[in-house]
């Protein structure tokens, strides 16, 4: 049977449909309604029937969204889409598409792709990133996603900055209501802000690369902050859930010089003689998240 996956993002829906080998049958993309519930559901279910009608087939259907579903209210918590937050999600598709479906964290999703048979493929522990518009992670341990007690396992971006320099606290203030997560120093945006409060310019994180490519000291010194935080965090990780692989997706997962640097630098902050723990980008790249969804059935 077709394997359906849905990534819920917060500016679009992606689809993905797979055949029982594997290969992508068919792929698209519509923009995600902004601050409307009722739309989202709408938009979900839409894309579906259409992507069933062109295959001719109905399939298995899971969905990656962005935060998790409560173990106790079976409500959506912790998303940054926040008009998600409270409403019972999960249960409104089943309905509405008139199946039972699987539904994960993004993050989840996208980790599970890579362990199965991404860059982290063969590998016990993966734990997945995804550095974008906001940052998040997902755990799989032998090739099954850790949820935890609490559906939060993995949520690496809403704890603090680990080892915080004196002017990075109390740290900027997060959707969350706390200061100083991961987030709002290591997302796409953390970087411009970080750049912006200490240059006083706002450049979005291509500008500043391009700028630090060409020499530009005040951008080589933002990139430089950023690769930092990043060792920091991830030899945080390490020292608890030490992964056999660490596997970075979204939009500044794209930067290559992370992969040399960021274990360059980690190696001090994590409580070992030898950091064996691999760092790589994602192989199936901005596809991972939605072929995990898919393969949420598997």
């Amino acid at each position: 049977m077709v394997k359906i996956g849905v990534d819920l993002g917060g500016t679009k829906i992606e689809i993905v449909a797979l055949g029982e080998d594997g290969r992508e049958l068919a792929r698209d993309r519509v923009p995600t309604p902004q601050d409307n519930y009722e739309d989202i559901v709408r938009t979900i279910v839409d894309i579906v029937r259409i992507t069933e009608i062109k295959l001719g087939q109905k399939g298995s259907v899971g969905i990656g969204t962005p935060g998790a579903t409560s173990q106790v209210s079976g409500l959506l918590k912790n998303s940054n889409s926040t008009c998600l937050n409270g409403k019972p999600l999960f249960q409104d598709l089943e309905v509405a598409l008139a199946r039972p479906i699987r539904m994960e964290n993004d993050a989840n999703c996208f980790a599970l792709s890579e362990a199965l048979d991404g860059a982290g493929k063969g590998k016990q522990v993966v734990f997945g990133v995804i550095v974008g518009t906001g940052t998040g992670a997902g755990i799989v341990v032998n090739g099954t996603v850790l949820k935890g007690a609490n559906s939060i396992a993995g949520e690496w971006g809403h704890n603090p900055l680990p080892w915080p320099r004196e002017n990075e606290t109390p740290g900027p203030e997060c959707y969350c209501g706390k200061t100083g997560c991961i987030e709002t120093f290591l997302s796409g945006p953390g970087m411009s802000n970080d750049h912006q409060r200490i240059i006083r310019t706002k450049l979005t994180p291509e500008a500043i690369l391009t700028g630090s490519s060409r020499g530009d000291t005040p951008c080589e010194g933002t990139v430089q902050r950023y690769e930092d935080r990043m060792a920091r965090s991830l030899a945080h990780v390490i020292n608890i859930l030490d992964p056999n692989i660490i596997v970075l997706g979204g939009g500044m997962s794209n930067i290559k010089r992370l992969y040399e640097n960021v274990p360059r630098l980690w190696g001090k902050y994590v409580f070992s003689d030898k950091v064996q723990t691999a760092l790589m980008p994602a192989i199936h790249g901005d596809a991972s998240g939605v072929r995990g969804a898919a393969l949420l059935w598997d």
